[in-house]
């Protein structure tokens, strides 16, 4: 059984590195023998997390439309931009809507339960936005997801990507298979123990 997992960026910038990130993330899973969903945040708008709100008008149909998404994979691909050496509010924003999800009208329903979740960033400085991930690794695993070891930042971002999308740099390409095999191996193992 191929492992399912689903890749996101955690930008909705047009031309954003975290995107390019992502597909070459993509790229690279399908190689490995993944089944990858790709998807666009910018699908799935959604206001900022509002406890109040939540509690007027329940969690957003966006929120449960992703939760199901988290739900129905194995693992999760997060291709991260860095705000200010940190998460940016999309993807915080994004985890944190989805973390109120308990059920699907009567059914249970806990979209991080058994997760295995891989980090890329990504940056135009010489960091590659891997301080930024440090924080998310955090709230990822405050959330109950299995993160792994691996992780890939690219660095000065604007000089990486080739023309057919790839990267130019081996050591950047290599980073990336050692963190979608590492994750893929870890999701089989997660799917063993089921």
């Amino acid at each position: 059984m191929l492992p399912k997992i689903l890749v996101f960026a955690g930008s909705n910038r047009t031309g954003a590195f975290s995107g390019q990130v992502a597909n070459v993330a993509v790229r690279t899973l399908v190689e490995l023998g993944a089944d990858v969903t790709r998807i666009a945040l910018i699908d799935y708008l959604l206001p900022l997390m509002d406890q109040d709100l939540e509690q007027e008008k329940g969690i957003p149909e966006n929120a449960m439309k992703l939760g199901r998404l988290f739900a129905a994979h194995d693992g999760i691909l997060i291709a991260s931009p860095e705000y200010n050496s940190s998460i940016p509010p999309l993807v915080k924003n994004t985890i944190d809507w989805v973390s109120r999800i308990s059920k699907d009208g009567d059914k249970p329903l806990k979209p991080y339960a058994g997760k295995v979740v891989a980090l890329c960033s990504s940056s135009d400085g010489n960091f590659g936005g891997a301080r930024g991930l440090y924080h998310l690794r955090s709230v990822m695993m405050n959330v109950g997801t299995q993160i792994i070891t691996e992780q890939c930042s690219v660095p000065r971002a604007q000089d990486a990507f080739a023309e057919d999308g790839s990267f130019k740099d081996e050591r950047t390409a290599k980073s990336m298979q050692r963190t979608c095999q590492s994750l893929i191996d870890h999701t089989r193992f997660a799917i063993s123990r089921r």
